[in-house]
């Protein structure tokens, strides 16, 4: 298993040191740092930007607006996608709904958003349509993989409704739970980040990118890419890990 996974990772590496090798022929080729910037040149900048008084607010408004908007998809998803598995009919009054949110482009709900919210509240509202149809798809799924016949067994025995939802159907969809929140996570970040672009709150990754691409600044928006990147992926890995812990837990 060990091996597997040093075998994997030198695959990723190798992946990793193959896309900077074509960034670097293509800022050669480009020969303009306005066009596309070195590599090297992109990497001083992100480690500025680090180290910048004014990170914190930027990130850190991003990231609360992505928290603030995974938790009410969660908390909708699970509470909707519950009852939705379980009942044939509520999941058929649900699914117009979760195609309607899935199939509408993000920048019509934001453009409608940015009538309806302030600037701050627009991208929280997005990150909500994102991830919701998401997870609460995957918490369908998980509740219709649920073994029936422990179901039925536990009716006849007079469980309560309360207690075969806690101890049969949540760890059943925990799995399933997990998926959705990671992919959510993936995708979410992308779309706040669009409705930042759009918005303009004050502080915000979008608002900043925004600005460096109008002045013609493509390290900084590069750099802010990859940063944003990097808070994508250890959002998504704090969730593998819960999900890790939960499989370990579940095995014991």
């Amino acid at each position: 298993m060990k091996r597997f996974i040093n075998k994997q990772t030198g695959y990723g590496a190798l992946s990793v040191l193959l896309m900077i090798a074509l960034w670097k022929m293509a800022s050669i080729h480009y020969g303009s740092d306005f066009i596309l910037p070195s590599p090297e040149k992109t990497l001083a900048t992100t480690f500025r930007l680090l180290g910048d008084v004014a990170f914190l607010s930027v990130a850190g408004s991003t990231v609360l607006r992505g928290l603030a908007g995974f938790a009410i998809a969660m908390v909708l998803g699970i509470g909707l996608g519950i009852p939705a598995g379980m009942s044939q009919g509520f999941r058929a009054f649900m699914t117009p709904f979760l195609v309607v949110i899935r199939s509408i482009p993000v920048v019509a709900f934001i453009l409608i958003a940015l009538i309806w919210f302030s600037s701050d509240d627009v991208p929280v509202f997005i990150a909500l349509l994102t991830m919701f149809p998401l997870i609460c798809t995957n918490v369908i799924e998980g509740i219709k993989n649920v073994d029936h016949n422990l179901i039925e067994m536990a009716e006849f025995y007079h469980v309560g409704r309360g207690r075969i939802i806690r101890e049969v159907y949540i760890p059943a969809i925990a799995p399933f739970l997990f998926s959705g929140a990671s992919n959510a996570m993936g995708i979410g970040w992308r779309a706040i980040i669009v409705g930042e672009v759009l918005s303009q709150p004050r502080y915000g990754i979008g608002t900043v990118m925004h600005s460096a691409q109008t002045f013609l600044n493509i390290d900084v928006l590069i750099a802010w890419t990859l940063i944003a990147v990097l808070i994508s992926y250890i959002f998504e890995q704090i969730i593998r890990g819960f999900e890790h812990i939960l499989i370990k837990w579940r095995t014991k």
